[in-house]
């Protein structure tokens, strides 16, 4: 695990409890330097403190919920604020849990076991969804690049989805979540039955795996038919409005318009990838792109290497 803290004595206790307990520890000092430790070698968790210079622990969070090859790492903030704000915000860009300095060990310890407990369940099967988790997709997109069949990988997230949450709470984003899952299953079941595969990586991040030929169907498909659901997730005033109102992280008030699906592809159809990371990276990176088109949209990759 990594334990993050500008603190050198914080990040010292920690590491010998931790390690006293038989977990194998790396320090960061802050957390510019803990996602080059990551990107070196992705732990199982990571213990980040709150309050940092450069890169704080939530924008650490953010930048490791944001990459699909870190999205399933679990993270413990650490604040000596036992603020409701800071632990709302942890948990809204996904952190699996908070400790408030000065802790003890044995909750220290106890938390740890819980969130490395979850993240295990998690791993095989999203218990938000029912879809496979972080394991399973790994495991097919790995058997799709070693067999050198064709596929096209889709990677789907929701646009405006934190502002949602923040303003209508977590168990309204989840029913969000829920549905869109169903209906990812309910379009691939429609247009390429038996020869597809979704899976929940966790949050509002999903992924797709369909036949090259049928990759623009499936994510225009989903599009339109997300877009034709979204403003029913709102109240009606917020509808006729067309945005919602929330306190940003300078606690100032910012309008948010609603809900959008933002798809990446990834496809074989004009280029190889030698394994998992490589196309999972493409597909990232055409989900950002198409990220900066208004509203609802989705991109592929046509590039040939």
């Amino acid at each position: 695990m990594l334990v993050v803290d500008d603190d050198p004595f914080i990040a010292r206790l920690l590491e010998i409890e931790l390690a006293a307990a038989g977990y194998q520890v790396r320090v960061a000092n802050d957390g510019e330097q803990a996602i080059q430790l990551v990107q070196q070698d992705a732990p199982d968790l990571v213990i980040t403190d709150v309050m940092m210079p450069h890169v704080d622990g939530f924008e650490l969070t953010r930048l490791l919920r944001q990459d699909p090859r870190t999205a399933a790492i679990s993270v413990i903030i650490l604040t000596a604020r036992g603020l409701s704000a800071d632990k709302l915000e942890g948990f809204a860009i996904g952190a699996d849990d908070y400790i408030v300095k000065p802790f003890d060990t044995p909750e220290l310890l106890a938390r740890v076991r819980g969130v490395l407990r979850r993240s295990k369940e998690m791993k095989d099967e999203s218990p938000l969804t029912g879809l496979p988790g972080n394991v399973r997709i790994q495991e097919e997109i790995e058997g799709r690049v070693s067999s050198g069949n064709e596929f096209a990988l889709l990677y789907a997230d929701l646009d405006q989805f934190k502002a949602f949450n923040d303003h209508y709470g977590f168990a309204r984003g989840d029913q969000v979540i829920q549905e869109l899952a169903r209906s990812m299953e309910d379009v691939l079941e429609e247009l390429v039955p038996g020869d597809a595969f979704v899976g929940h990586l966790g949050g509002d991040d999903f992924v797709l795996v369909v036949p090259p030929s049928a990759a623009a169907l499936v994510a225009d498909t989903i599009v339109q038919r997300f877009d034709d659901r979204s403003p029913e997730y709102y109240d009606e005033a917020d509808r006729e409005r067309g945005w919602i109102e929330v306190l940003n992280r300078r606690g100032e008030q910012q309008r948010f318009p609603p809900l959008t699906i933002s798809i990446g592809i990834a496809s074989t159809q004009r280029r190889r990838f030698a394994h998992f990371a490589e196309v999972v990276a493409v597909a990232t990176e055409m989900k950002n792109f198409t990220k900066s088109t208004p509203g609802s949209s989705w991109a592929i990759d046509r590039r040939t290497t």
